[in-house]
């Protein structure tokens, strides 16, 4: 994974009007929220018993988005308590993320960027697996419609929740 910050995704950058369609059935543009959002940007996440896509144990970073969003769920709470709203963020379908979203029990909305838009506009880093392009693992911090925050390239992603709320809880 590259080891610096997207060249586009940097501090005070006005994120682009796309809206995302959300697991919870709405539709959200992160530019259009007031106070502090997460935005955690995972590549994908595998379902039981379905192998992963070609090629995907040769990528660095690739594995990992299941036990990310789960360390997000244990730490919604916590997340919360800052007022502070979280949504995860993949090219996946809606539908497949709402059937992952159910499984993992996440109580945060899940966006689907499956068309791009939002990604190219902010020339998100990515890769390729078996053909498809699949986003590189990020989370940025948004307050008030800007980029305040990168957390690029995210090494752990079993504990990068804890990370995320350690710089969350400095903020205060």
């Amino acid at each position: 994974m590259e080891t610096s910050t997207p060249i586009h995704l940097t501090p005070g950058l006005s994120l682009p009007l796309v809206m995302l369609p959300a697991t919870d059935g709405s539709r959200i543009s992160p530019a259009t929220l007031s106070g502090r959002s997460l935005v955690a940007v995972y590549p994908c996440t595998g379902r039981p018993g379905v192998p992963n896509p070609p090629g995907w144990d040769d990528i660095p970073g690739a594995h990992g988005s299941t036990p990310e969003l789960e360390g997000f769920r244990d730490v919604f709470e916590a997340i919360s308590q800052t007022g502070t709203r979280l949504f995860g963020l993949s090219n996946q379908t809606t539908a497949y993320q709402r059937e992952m979203a159910l499984r993992l029990e996440l109580p945060f909305p899940i966006l689907s960027d499956a068309e791009g838009a939002f990604a190219h506009a902010l020339h998100l880093p990515s890769f390729k697996a078996g053909g498809d392009s699949y986003l590189k693992r990020l989370t940025f911090a948004v307050l008030d419609g800007r980029t305040e925050h990168v957390f690029y390239p995210v090494h752990d992603p079993e504990t990068h929740a804890a990370e995320v709320v350690d710089w969350l809880t400095a903020q205060a």
